[in-house]
Protein backbone atom coordinates (compact mmCIF):
# COMPACT_ATOMS: atom_id res chain seq x y z
CA UNK A 1 0.00 0.00 0.00
CA UNK A 2 3.00 2.39 0.73
CA UNK A 3 4.12 2.00 -2.75
CA UNK A 4 1.29 2.32 -4.45
CA UNK A 5 0.28 5.97 -3.07
CA UNK A 6 3.06 7.34 -3.93
CA UNK A 7 2.72 6.11 -7.46
CA UNK A 8 -0.76 7.31 -7.57
CA UNK A 9 0.01 10.51 -6.53
CA UNK A 10 2.81 11.08 -8.75
CA UNK A 11 0.63 9.58 -11.67
CA UNK A 12 -2.14 12.14 -10.63
CA UNK A 13 0.32 15.04 -10.85
CA UNK A 14 1.15 14.23 -14.33
CA UNK A 15 -2.53 14.26 -15.49
CA UNK A 16 -3.00 17.46 -13.44
CA UNK A 17 0.16 19.19 -15.45
CA UNK A 18 -0.64 21.58 -18.14
CA UNK A 19 0.43 20.82 -21.36
CA UNK A 20 3.56 21.76 -22.96
CA UNK A 21 3.41 24.50 -25.48
CA UNK A 22 3.83 23.36 -29.37
CA UNK A 23 7.27 24.49 -30.90
CA UNK A 24 6.66 26.75 -33.78
CA UNK A 25 9.47 25.92 -36.25
CA UNK A 26 10.34 29.45 -37.60
CA UNK A 27 12.13 30.13 -41.03
CA UNK A 28 15.86 30.69 -40.62
CA UNK A 29 18.23 31.84 -43.41
CA UNK A 30 21.17 29.15 -44.13
CA UNK A 31 24.73 29.95 -45.19
CA UNK A 32 23.63 28.82 -48.40
CA UNK A 33 21.10 31.64 -49.46
CA UNK A 34 23.54 33.57 -47.51
CA UNK A 35 25.73 33.07 -50.15
CA UNK A 36 24.18 33.54 -52.56
CA UNK A 37 22.89 36.78 -52.10
CA UNK A 38 26.41 37.76 -51.42
CA UNK A 39 27.72 36.14 -54.38
CA UNK A 40 25.22 37.78 -56.55
CA UNK A 41 25.28 41.39 -55.07
CA UNK A 42 28.96 40.89 -55.74
CA UNK A 43 28.83 40.24 -59.27
CA UNK A 44 26.17 43.10 -60.25
CA UNK A 45 27.96 45.73 -58.29
CA UNK A 46 31.37 44.20 -60.66
CA UNK A 47 29.08 44.18 -63.93
CA UNK A 48 28.38 48.04 -62.42
CA UNK A 49 31.89 48.91 -62.56
CA UNK A 50 31.52 48.93 -58.46
CA UNK A 51 33.26 47.56 -56.13
CA UNK A 52 31.28 47.02 -52.82
CA UNK A 53 31.14 44.77 -49.58
CA UNK A 54 28.36 42.27 -48.81
CA UNK A 55 27.24 41.64 -45.23
CA UNK A 56 24.39 39.09 -44.92
CA UNK A 57 23.09 38.43 -41.12
CA UNK A 58 20.42 35.70 -39.99
CA UNK A 59 17.13 37.47 -38.16
CA UNK A 60 19.28 37.58 -35.03
CA UNK A 61 21.64 40.19 -36.10
CA UNK A 62 24.43 37.27 -36.41
CA UNK A 63 27.06 37.47 -39.54
CA UNK A 64 26.38 34.53 -41.72
CA UNK A 65 28.36 35.75 -44.97
CA UNK A 66 30.53 38.70 -45.64
CA UNK A 67 32.22 39.57 -48.72
CA UNK A 68 34.52 42.88 -49.47
CA UNK A 69 36.05 42.20 -53.18
CA UNK A 70 38.17 45.47 -53.54
CA UNK A 71 35.87 47.54 -51.74
CA UNK A 72 37.82 49.61 -48.92
CA UNK A 73 37.77 48.33 -45.15
CA UNK A 74 35.47 51.23 -44.44
CA UNK A 75 33.13 50.10 -46.94
CA UNK A 76 33.46 46.84 -45.17
CA UNK A 77 32.66 48.33 -41.94
CA UNK A 78 29.57 50.44 -43.28
CA UNK A 79 28.25 47.36 -44.90
CA UNK A 80 28.44 45.28 -41.59
CA UNK A 81 26.63 47.99 -39.79
CA UNK A 82 24.02 48.46 -42.73
CA UNK A 83 22.93 44.20 -42.47
CA UNK A 84 23.06 44.17 -38.89
CA UNK A 85 20.71 47.24 -38.64
CA UNK A 86 18.34 46.03 -41.19
CA UNK A 87 18.16 42.39 -39.64
CA UNK A 88 17.57 43.49 -35.82
CA UNK A 89 15.16 45.93 -36.75
CA UNK A 90 13.39 44.40 -40.01
CA UNK A 91 13.32 48.01 -41.48
CA UNK A 92 15.40 49.47 -44.53
CA UNK A 93 18.48 51.49 -43.23
CA UNK A 94 16.43 54.31 -45.65
CA UNK A 95 13.40 54.02 -43.15
CA UNK A 96 16.00 53.99 -40.17
CA UNK A 97 17.83 57.15 -41.05
CA UNK A 98 14.26 59.01 -41.63
CA UNK A 99 14.04 57.73 -37.60
CA UNK A 100 16.55 60.59 -36.69
CA UNK A 101 17.76 58.61 -33.92
CA UNK A 102 21.56 58.29 -34.47
CA UNK A 103 22.74 56.98 -30.79
CA UNK A 104 20.11 53.82 -30.96
CA UNK A 105 22.99 51.08 -30.68
CA UNK A 106 23.00 48.89 -33.87
CA UNK A 107 20.83 51.41 -36.09
CA UNK A 108 22.26 52.51 -39.45
CA UNK A 109 21.73 55.99 -40.68
CA UNK A 110 22.34 55.44 -44.35
CA UNK A 111 20.75 53.58 -47.44
CA UNK A 112 21.92 50.03 -48.30
CA UNK A 113 20.70 47.64 -45.96
CA UNK A 114 17.43 46.05 -46.52
CA UNK A 115 15.68 43.35 -44.24
CA UNK A 116 14.83 40.15 -45.85
CA UNK A 117 11.37 38.26 -45.28
CA UNK A 118 10.14 34.75 -46.35
CA UNK A 119 7.30 34.74 -49.25
CA UNK A 120 4.66 34.85 -46.50
CA UNK A 121 6.38 37.92 -44.37
CA UNK A 122 8.80 36.06 -41.57
CA UNK A 123 11.69 38.26 -41.13
CA UNK A 124 14.38 35.94 -41.75
CA UNK A 125 17.42 38.52 -41.68
CA UNK A 126 18.83 41.47 -43.63
CA UNK A 127 21.85 42.11 -45.93
CA UNK A 128 23.96 45.46 -46.09
CA UNK A 129 25.76 46.81 -49.20
CA UNK A 130 28.67 49.13 -49.14
CA UNK A 131 31.06 50.89 -51.45
CA UNK A 132 29.27 52.20 -54.37
CA UNK A 133 26.05 55.19 -54.23
CA UNK A 134 23.89 54.41 -51.49
CA UNK A 135 21.21 54.08 -53.92
CA UNK A 136 23.14 51.31 -56.05
CA UNK A 137 23.70 49.78 -52.29
CA UNK A 138 19.97 49.11 -51.48
CA UNK A 139 19.37 48.07 -55.28
CA UNK A 140 21.92 45.49 -54.95
CA UNK A 141 20.71 44.54 -51.78
CA UNK A 142 17.29 44.13 -53.21
CA UNK A 143 18.16 42.08 -55.75
CA UNK A 144 20.61 39.71 -53.97
CA UNK A 145 17.46 39.02 -51.72
CA UNK A 146 15.23 38.38 -54.58
CA UNK A 147 17.69 35.95 -56.04
CA UNK A 148 17.43 33.80 -53.35
CA UNK A 149 13.71 34.02 -53.65
CA UNK A 150 13.50 36.54 -50.37
CA UNK A 151 11.57 39.68 -50.34
CA UNK A 152 12.28 43.04 -48.74
CA UNK A 153 9.18 43.86 -47.16
CA UNK A 154 6.08 42.08 -45.51
CA UNK A 155 3.69 41.35 -48.14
Amino acid sequence: MKAILPAFVLAAAGLAAPPLPAQVMAPVLDHDTAQAITGHCLALAREAGHEVAVAVYDQSGELLSFARGQASPAAAEVARWKGRSAAVFRRSTLETADWNLPTVPMIATIEGGVPLFTADGAPVGGVGVSGAPSQFDAWCGTMGAEHAGLRIARP
